[in-house]
Formats: structure tokens, sequence, C-alpha cells
């Protein structure tokens, strides 16, 4: 063995042990060494291509995977890898057929057929989907990834009595399992028992699912606590049947408790199915005294409508579900009658500044402190038009009007295919893109802009 492969060999495996320990600077770097002295090692050129893929370096992460394949042509992981980064980069044909490869190369590996139902489901061949996903669970029956992307996938379809378990594969409560010394509920009698309901995943996800915490109380719970988002405390104060409310922020106790539970685990408890949805709207109140601050504030004359355009840009599928800028709804600034409100906060709060020409909007975000506030300024509205976020969430809580945006690309699980209205929120009208018009918005919001015209025209007439 000549001495560059030598040196090369020890800078791997030191990259990997670096890289098992969570130094991906210095795995990056020991890599980098091993390609300067073996420019094709093939596993080298997948490990830092991964690499910079999870450091969001996407077309230099493929231009890496491309000649890590060229020099492992027969490697599935680093195949399903590449695979994977296609599918982020909506390279859907070449993802397909990366991942095919894969399959083929490893039949055996159920993250390989698990793989190849996602981007089958992204692309909407829901049926391939989930052969391939009962495929990786019959290879493996305890792998998490295939039963969690076939629960995505059932619910969507709204068969949620299959989906409602499979959900349970989701990992985001480890550390809770660690927290809590009682037990997790799994539907035992509650009488007289003290039960906490843990935090998980968004603001909205919250929201939508705290509403199961008043049918805890209503088993017969002697005490129900929820863990939240900070900014969801004094808000989830007005929850009926809760005792206790803490921001995940303050030390929460460990015992005192007979049961701990998570909020997206309690549906499957009430036999949740699409034509029975537990929805006591509105099941989230505003406080009284914050209501009566805003009328001074706002315009008088005129249909009140807020607007919020863009979630939570660490979400996964942000780019799809949220718009570029407020200056997109400008066709709404059009309907005469109507006077709006931003409700924006975070990402794009500052766009409220400067509105579209001959939109008359009120920028509320100076004085949303948290959701508690938002839901005062809410209740004082007589619409809601938002995309896919917590805003919508907190309308539909609160029984307030909401016409909600939604991406036609990974549009979420919870809004079903197709419908026009949704089981969770009555009061709620989904406006959707067009079938494969992934990214454009000018049609959804075209359509928004003629039923706030109708809207207007209606009130007017009352």
């Amino acid at each position: 063995m000549s001495a560059p492969v030598h040196e090369a060999e020890a800078l791997f495996k030191e990259g990997n042990r670096l890289l098992a320990a969570g130094d991906m600077a210095g795995a990056e770097g020991h890599y980098a060494r091993v390609l300067s002295l073996v420019p094709e090692q093939g596993a080298a050129l997948g490990n830092l291509a991964w690499l910079k893929e999870q450091a969001g370096s996407l077309e230099e992460a493929a231009a890496l995977y491309r000649r890590a394949i060229a020099a492992m042509p027969d490697n599935a992981h680093i195949q399903r890898n590449f695979g994977m980064l296609l599918w982020a980069l909506k390279h859907f044909d070449e993802a397909e057929t990366v991942c095919r490869r894969a399959v083929d190369l490893a039949p055996e590996s159920a993250a390989g057929w698990s793989n190849l139902g996602v981007l089958l489901a992204c692309v909407k061949r829901e049926a391939e989907a989930e052969h391939c996903h009962r495929s990786a669970i019959a290879l493996d029956a305890h792998y998490a990834k295939a039963r969690y992307n076939l629960a995505y996938l059932l619910l969507r379809q709204g068969r949620w009595e299959e989906g409602w378990p499979l959900l349970e594969t989701r990992w985001q409560f480890d550390s809770l399992v660690k927290h809590f010394v009682c037990p997790r509920w799994q539907g035992e009698s509650l009488t007289g028992k003290a039960i906490a309901i843990g935090f998980e995943a968004g603001h909205g996800d919250m929201i939508q699912f705290c509403r199961y915490a008043t049918r805890l109380k209503e088993l017969g719970a002697a005490r129900v606590a929820i863990v939240c988002h900070p900014g969801l405390k004094t808000l989830f104060g007005t929850l009926p049947g809760v005792d206790q409310v803490w921001g995940f922020d303050q030390p929460v106790p460990a015992d005192g408790w007979d049961f701990w539970t998570l909020p997206m685990s309690l549906p499957k408890f009430f036999d949740t199915r699409v034509d029975h949805v537990y929805a006591p709207i509105p099941y989230l109140r505003a406080d009284p005294q914050l209501v009566r601050h805003w009328p001074a504030l706002l315009p008088r004359a005129g249909l009140r409508v807020g607007l919020a355009w863009k979630g939570n840009a660490n979400f996964e599928n942000d780019a799809d579900r949220s718009l570029r800028s407020l200056q997109m709804l400008a066709p709404l600034g059009a309907v005469a009658g109507v006077q709006f409100v931003s409700l924006q906060k975070g990402a794009g709060e500052e766009e409220a500044a400067q509105p579209p020409d001959g939109m008359r909007l009120v920028d509320a975000a100076y004085a949303l402190r948290d959701f508690a506030d938002t839901a005062a300024l809410i209740a004082n509205l007589d619409l809601v038009i938002s995309v896919d976020t917590a805003v919508a969430h907190l309308a539909g809580a609160l029984g307030v009007p909401c016409w909600l945006l939604l991406p036609d690309y990974r549009t979420d699980w919870r809004w079903l295919t197709e419908r026009a209205d949704t089981p969770w929120y009555p009061q709620m009208r989904l406006f959707r893109q067009r079938a494969g018009g992934s990214g454009d918005w000018h049609g959804v919001i075209a359509d928004v802009a003629a039923a706030l015209a109708v809207l207007v025209a209606t009130v007017a007439d009352q």
C-alpha cells in the first residue's frame, strides 16, 4: 500500500470517528484531506456530500454525490442519500431513478423502500407510495420512519383509524419519556387522576390539539395540566378544564402525576374520524380586557380582515406554504370596502410598513407580544386570511372565520385532499393551489379576491 493511500485510510477512519462524535467540522476537514490524497475515494465523497447537505449546501452536495456514485456505483447507501437530496431539490424524475436503483441494489433495505415511498407520495402517486411503505414495514416491523410516513399518507387520505396508531412512531417525545416519572397514558381510567400534556411540534399543532385537554377532564381527571410554548401560556389558560399551564421554559414537576401524554396522541383515544372530530368551537377565548383595547385602534368602517402571509422559516416545507412577500396579496387591495390588519410576526412583519399600492393595512405587530394578544386582535376582526401557520389555527380555535391558503406540493395531512372545508374548524374555508401548480399562488389569490368581493357585497346587502 502506498504512503498516500495508507495516510488516506487513517484520515478516513478518524473522520468517521469525529462524525460519530458529532464533530461535523472536524469530520469534514478529514474527508477533505482524504480527497486531496485520493480524489475519487467514494466513501469519503459520500460522507462529505452528506455533511454538505446537512449544512444546506445542496448543489455542492449533489456534485459530490455524483462523484461518489461514479466511484462506487453499487453502494446502496450513497444512492439512497443522493435520491433524497434530489427529492429535496425537486428533481423528481432523477430522484425516482436513483431511489429505485437503491432498492434494486438492496431490496432487503427498509430504508430504501421508505425513501422511495416518500418521493412517490410527494408527487401524488399515493397507491405506489403506500406499497413502498408497507414493503418497508414487512421487512422491518419496527422501522419507525416507514410507519410514520405511512401514517402521514393514511391521515391525509382520511384513513384515520389506521393512521393514528401509526403516528405514535414519531420521535419528538423522547425527552418527555425521560422527564416524567409516571407512565404514559394509554387510555386507562382517569377518574380522580392527574395527567400532564407535554408539548410537541409547532404552535399551530399545539393550538389544534389542545382541545382534547377538555375531554380529559370530562373523563374524570381530577387535574389536567399542559406544557406549551411560552407564547401560548397565557392563551392556554382559557382552555376549559385545564388547571395548570407551564411554558416549556419553566421547570415542570417530573412527579405528582399519574400519567403524561402528548397532544397529537389524544385523537386516537377519542375515536377521531373525519366524520367524528371533537370540535367544541370556540375552545380558546380572548381576554375581554385585551379585546377592548383594539376597537379604538382599528378603523370603524369596512370589513376588517387580518392577514398572515408567512410561517416559521425553519419549518421543512415553509418555502412551499408561505408567500414570497406581502406584495403577492396586492389583488386583495383592489377589493373596495375592506380594511386589512397585519397579523404577521417574525419573518415578513416588516413588510407591513410598505403594503401594496391601494391596500389599506393597519400594522399591528408592535402590540402582539404573545398569542393572547393576537387572539384579542383576531376577536375584533370579521375574517382572517392566512397561509398554513399558527394564526390560521388560532382563528379556527376562536371561532373567527378564516380562509386558509394551501400549497399543492406536500399539503399537510390535516387538510385532507381536495376538500374546501375541514372538520377541525367548521368555519374555515380552504383555498388550494391548482393541481400541479406548485409554487403558483396567483390563481389562489385571484380566487380569494373574488370571494372577498362577494363577501363584501353580501355584508353590504344585510
